[in-house]
């Protein structure tokens, strides 16, 4: 059935880079928004980036913007964001979603947002000074 999965985290120092998947089954990702959502112990969970290729648009967070790069490929259906340069403040659980556009992904009235009732498994960054 229709699912997301999260992949690729890692522990890193800082200034070193990493990148994260997320592979789409049960339906076509070029569809609809994929966006990054990460969640660190004690705060609130944060959007990080966004991809639409049916809208033709790309969003990130002003705290990664330049150094986190998020791209999809049709083939594996597969959205990654590559994270450079890496900071301590980086470290949390990322989690991708679903949705039909960037911005009803990122100002839902649903939690979780997007088509799926329940975060997946996620995948930890832990980023060491």
């Amino acid at each position: 059935e229709a699912q997301l999965v999260e992949s690729g985290g890692d522990l890193v120092q800082a200034g070193g880079s990493l990148r994260l998947s997320c592979v789409a089954s049960g339906f076509t990702l070029d569809d609809y928004a994929i966006g990054w959502f990460r969640q660190a112990p004690g705060k609130e969970r944060e959007g990080v980036s966004c991809i639409s290729t049916s809208h033709g648009t790309r969003w990130y967070a002003d705290s990664v913007r330049g150094r986190f790069t998020i791209s999809s490929d049709n083939v594996k259906n597969t959205v990654y964001l590559q994270m450079t340069s890496l900071k301590p403040e980086d470290t949390a659980v990322y989690y991708c979603a679903a949705d039909f556009k960037c911005r009803t992904l990122y100002y839902s009235d649903y939690e979780p947002p997007g088509f799926f009732g329940s975060w997946g498994q996620g995948t930890q960054v832990t980023v060491s000074s």
